[in-house]
């Protein structure tokens, strides 16, 4: 079975003026237009392809690389806007279409925009949906605390950042613990550090460390060492100074020393910290 919005590898049955005809085993085919044909092929080949609707809505195999593929999510540049939606750039010759209603806010030429590419059922179209809540769901969770997850950044609130985890879960970077530049769109890893009982899940960027419920004090611990054992920074410092020395707001940063501090990992002095041997 060819399979829309998927790479499918085809079999390379014939080669006509059009382009080549690709064939699975059941007996299917599907044009490769010859601007996409190899320089050099023989029949019989195999060739992997990704396959997607043409602008008569026929099945068409391109070698283009798409920017997402069924059921996985992109980050897309709006490109056309017509009374019926939006039309997206995602890497193949056709823009991909998201109609008004799955659009979480309203699209405009020129944005980029997180989006969901699926199937519609009733008219066998593959179409584009920035409404990606629908898409996602906590309720079997397939990640456990501490784990090391792939992250997709979706928007940022003031609470903190939110992602798509592993492309089937949402969860939450908190404010307190960003201290790196990140933007939606951005594919990134990080770690989860809680799951609470209504499966909502907390997410930190630095693998958990030292008892793995605060992620900061390894990162500490780090720049310590790497500062040859001290750090001219204390609960009394301000938070302009803890935000510049460490990307950290004053609020992560004495929580995290007073960790290091219960594990006998530094002494805290009235200039700074130190470690102990």
């Amino acid at each position: 079975m060819i399979k829309l919005g998927e790479y499918n590898t085809l079999t390379i049955l014939r080669d006509t003026p059009p382009g080549l005809f690709l064939g699975d085993e059941e007996g299917n085919e599907i044009l490769l237009p010859n601007k996409f044909k190899p320089d050099t092929f023989e029949i019989d080949e195999e060739l992997t392809v990704f396959v997607y609707l043409d602008n008569e809505e026929r099945p068409i195999a391109t070698t283009q690389t798409p920017d997402l593929t069924l059921n996985t999510y992109g980050y897309l540049k709006c490109s056309d806007v017509n009374k019926f939606g939006a039309f997206m750039e995602w890497g193949v010759d056709k823009q991909l279409f998201v109609p008004f209603k799955e659009q979480a806010r309203k699209m405009t030429v020129g944005n980029w925009y997180i989006v969901y590419l699926y199937l519609d059922e009733v008219t066998n179209r593959l179409v584009g949906s920035s409404k990606t809540d629908k898409f996602v769901s906590n309720d079997n969770l397939t990640v456990e605390a501490f784990e090391e997850v792939s992250l997709l950044i979706t928007h940022i609130t003031p609470l903190g950042v939110k992602a798509i985890i592993n492309g089937v879960h949402s969860g939450l970077i908190y404010m307190d613990d960003v201290f790196e530049d990140i933007r939606t769109g951005d594919r990134i890893k990080g770690f989860v550090s809680n799951i609470r009982k209504d499966n909502k899940i907390d997410l930190v960027l630095q693998r958990p460390g030292y008892r793995s419920i605060e992620p900061n004090a390894e990162y500490i611990y780090e720049e310590l060492k790497a500062a040859g054992g001290f750090l001219p920074l204390h609960d009394k410092s301000t938070p302009q100074e803890i935000q510049d020395g460490l990307g950290l707001s004053k609020k992560s940063f004495k929580k995290a020393i007073g960790t290091l501090y219960k594990d006998r990992k530094i002494k805290i002095l009235e200039t700074g910290i130190e470690l102990i041997d």
